[in-house]
Parts: C-alpha cells; structure tokens; sequence
C-alpha cells in the first residue's frame, strides 16, 4: 500500500517537473560553415550564393545591396516569455554588378530592447478628460449660423 502511494506520489512530482524544463526552439537560417566559408568577396555574385546558401531571410529594402541570413536560438520556461539565447545574422554585401564585396557577421549585439509607454499613448490634440468627452458638445449643436459659419460655438470662428 505505502508502496503504491510512493510510486504515485512519484510520478506527480515527475509530471510536475516536466513542466519546468526549459524550451528550446530554433528559428531562421541554419548556417553550414563550410558553405559559408566558400562565399569569396570579388570572385562569387547574387547567382552564385543563392545557389550555395539559398535565398536569403531577407534582403535591403531599397537597394538590393544586401542580403540578410538571420538566424535565432529561444528558450523559455512554461508559460514564461521567451527569451533569445542565441542569434546569428550573416550579412552578403554587393556592389551595383551583382558581386560580393563583404560577407560579415553578426551576433547578440543586433537585438534592442524597446520599452514601450504602458499608461497611454501621447497624441496630438486637445487635452480633455471623461467629462469633457461626455457633455462637451452641449450648446455647440445647432449654433453654427449655416454653412458659412459665423456661429459661436465653442470650436467654431468668433
């Protein structure tokens, strides 16, 4: 009996545990090393690593100067945000011939941190509070004078 209430007792706990282990997920691009190594600035172009590396993540939005291959590593715990434990962004530079001229790479250092305002958003305007908003159009309606204005209305000429 106290057997059968361990073993049970055991298999929560082990249930329970699973449920804090850690996430892993992969996103993006995986690099191969020895493709990348093989990319040559002055001697490959656009043609060549697309065929080598693939199509890119993404490219420059303007210029086609640039081609990006952005990888990501997250992890997180049960229902936690995740959290990126590693990043890698390769970077394929062009000139205005189709030729590479840099290959670079980049890591962590690319990933800001944005804070946005939580209480409310600044807007243009007029300030007003909730009974402003509520009764603020009350006289105004009816006080324009007709379509050339010459009403005095509380946002109409004077």
């Amino acid at each position: 009996m106290r057997r059968g209430i361990l073993l049970a007792g055991l298999a929560v706990m082990a249930l329970g545990a699973s449920g804090c282990s850690r996430i892993q997920q992969n996103q993006g691009y995986l690099i191969d090393e020895t493709l990348l190594t093989s990319i040559q600035p002055g001697v490959d172009n656009r043609e060549s690593v697309a065929k080598t590396l693939g199509r890119p993540t993404f490219a420059a939005q303007f210029d086609d100067g640039e081609w990006y291959y952005i990888s990501r590593n997250t992890g997180q715990y049960a229902f936690a945000r995740p959290k990126v434990t590693q990043q890698s962004i390769l970077v394929i530079s062009f000139d205005k011939a189709g030729a590479v001229t840099k290959v670079e790479r980049r890591g962590m250092e690319q990933i800001a941190r944005i804070d946005p305002v939580k209480d409310k958003t600044p807007t243009l305007g007029r300030d007003s509070n909730f009974f402003e908003d509520l009764f603020g159009n009350i006289g105004s309606v009816g006080a324009g004078g007709g379509p050339m204005g010459g009403g005095t209305g509380r946002d109409g000429p004077k």
